[in-house]
């Protein structure tokens, strides 16, 4: 590490990389050149680049990788079913290996000696970044502060004086100091009131949607397209992949969807408090579900039940370039071939209501199901098939039967 003399740093403008380019010229006596992925976080980026200057670094790039992290990342996560502990839908787990792979672009670049982020020991992005910079590029060095020895700063308020010593500008205040992560598909929120699990999430912390008490008090329908598990169209509009997710934002805030709640287990083996806002997310995740349950077979249906937890799981835990993702990915691909057609939901007051689905790849068969006369089904055929299915059944009850005889 004393080799180092120049450092690439992932940058938000948030508090923790806010005081790590002054930490890292302290430490190190290197030079610093800060990375900001513009992940559709909006307003964030103004001013990230004259304050990153201004604090020390020598060069800022600000990388606009919205319509990959959406196409790239978001996508195929979405067809894949994967969502973490039944309620966390990835958005913080899946923008780490986008921004971790500029990261590794723009130090091959600059010809750089490290990698710094600013996540910390306690959490799960640390493992997500490291591990796609060492899938990426094995050879570069990384620097993680809050894990370095020379770090002494234990706490988000400690951070907030560091800060204040230097006259570097900080996003929160010591009374709002919540740890948030936003992107075009959510807002995370972390820490202070919410460390309680008994705590009810103020309403004045959300920034996304509306809160409930406030919510559209007049229903609303919106329609949503797919072709071969991708949406491509709201309301009959056909949309590129960045526009669509805006465009299901604003129409979800609006009715207080897609906002979650969780005590989930860390990958590091501890607990955590998180509320996220996911009011587009969580509409195109119903929508493909509903388009899934008239596309796919059982046996098919079952199976990606099963590798939607494990897909998650990848996910979360920073493997997105791991051999059995990639793998995972093939198998999912394939069952998207006919997830294509549209789905019609009825948004209410925090609720997503199934409102109607249709897809020329349909399996549903009225002919078989209906319950009026006619139709294609033949009943009589279920009395053999459930002689045959239920054999191991009668079987067993008559070695019972028998065994109590004795």
């Amino acid at each position: 590490m004393n080799e180092i003399k120049k450092v690439v740093l992932a940058y938000s403008g948030g508090l923790d990389t806010s005081i790590m380019i002054a930490w890292l010229k302290e430490n190190y006596g290197c030079e610093v050149i800060c990375v900001c992925a513009d992940l559709g976080q909006g307003q964030e980026i103004e001013g990230l680049k004259e304050k990153a200057l201004s604090t020390g670094a020598s060069k800022i790039y600000i990388e606009d990788l919205t319509q990959e992290f959406v196409k790239d990342f978001i996508f195929p996560t979405i067809k894949a079913g994967a969502v973490y502990e039944k309620k966390y839908l990835l958005g913080t787990s899946f923008a780490r290996p986008v921004i971790a792979k500029k990261l590794v672009e723009i130090a091959l670049k600059e010809n750089a000696d490290a990698i710094a982020h600013g996540a910390t020991g306690k959490g799960n992005d640390q493992v997500r970044f490291e591990l796609t910079i060492k899938a990426l590029c094995p050879q570069i060095k990384i620097i993680a502060p809050w894990r370095d020895p020379k770090w002494t700063i234990k706490s988000r308020q400690q951070s907030i004086d560091y800060a204040q010593e230097r006259n570097i500008p900080i996003p929160v205040k010591k009374d709002n100091a919540y740890s948030m992560d936003r992107n075009i598909w959510h807002l995370s929120h972390e820490g202070m009131d919410l460390e309680d699990p008994w705590n009810e999430p103020n309403e004045n912390m959300f920034l996304i949607n509306r809160p409930l008490s406030k919510a559209s008090d007049k229903p609303e329908y919106v329609e949503v397209d797919f072709i071969e598990g991708n949406p491509v169209g709201v309301n009959g509009k056909t949309l590129d992949p960045v526009k669509l997710l805006e465009t299901l934002n604003e129409i979800g805030a609006a009715h207080c969807i897609g906002i979650s709640d969780i005590v989930e287990n860390r990958l590091v083996g501890m607990k955590s408090r998180g509320v996220y806002e996911n009011p587009g997310g969580a509409i195109l995740y119903y929508a493909h579900n509903e388009l899934e349950y008239l596309t796919l077979d059982r046996a098919l249906y079952h199976y990606k039940e099963v590798i939607a937890l494990r897909y998650a799981e990848l996910v979360y835990d920073g493997m997105w370039y791991s051999p059995l993702r990639k793998a995972l990915d093939a198998f999912v691909n394939e069952t998207q071939k006919t997830v294509t057609g549209k789905v019609r939901m009825k948004l209410f007051k925090g609720n997503i209501i199934s409102a109607g689905s249709q897809s020329p790849y349909s399996i549903y068969d009225k002919d078989l199901v209906t319950f009026e006369e006619g139709g294609d089904y033949n009943q009589a055929d279920a009395t053999g098939f459930i002689n045959i299915f239920g054999l191991p059944l009668k079987v067993d009850a008559l070695r019972k039967q028998k065994n109590k005889k004795k």
